[in-house]
C-alpha cells in the first residue's frame, strides 16, 4: 500500500512539473518569437538529449530551429532544462542546421565555444 501512495505521489509531483514547464514554455515562446517552444520540442528533443552521441539533425528539427531565436531563448535556460536538454548538442544542431551561434554566448550555464574548424 505504501508503495502504491509513493508512486502515485511521484506521478502528481511529475505531472506538476510537467505542467509548470509547459506553462513557461509558453511564456518564453511568446517573449522570443519565432518558432514555438513545443515545435522545437517535438522536432528536435531526440537530437539533443543529454544521453548519446551528437547525431545530425532532420529537415524538420532545423526548420524549427532555424525559425527560433535561439539568442533569446538561451535567456531562459534553466537548470532543469540543462538536466534534460544538452546544451552542447543545442549548439551543435543549431549549428549543423545553419543557425549562426556566437562563440562566447551564454546559454543557461554553458558558454558556448567557438565553432570547430
Amino acid at each position: 500500500m505504501a508503495s502504491t501512495n509513493s508512486r502515485f505521489l511521484a506521478l502528481k509531483f511529475c505531472v506538476v512539473i510537467g505542467i509548470a514547464m509547459l506553462c513557461n514554455f509558453y511564456s518564453v515562446s511568446a517573449q522570443c518569437g519565432g518558432t514555438p517552444i513545443g515545435d522545437l520540442m517535438s522536432q528536435c528533443f531526440q537530437f539533443v538529449q543529454p544521453p548519446g552521441p551528437k547525431v545530425k539533425p532532420s529537415p524538420e528539427c532545423c526548420s524549427a530551429i532555424n525559425g527560433a531565436d535561439v539568442p533569446c531563448l538561451c535567456k531562459f535556460v534553466t537548470k532543469e532544462i540543462e538536466k534534460m536538454v544538452s546544451m552542447e548538442k543545442v549548439v551543435y544542431v543549431a549549428r549543423t542546421c545553419g543557425k549562426d551561434i556566437p562563440a562566447g554566448m551564454q546559454c543557461g550555464s554553458y558558454k558556448v565555444p567557438p565553432p570547430k574548424a
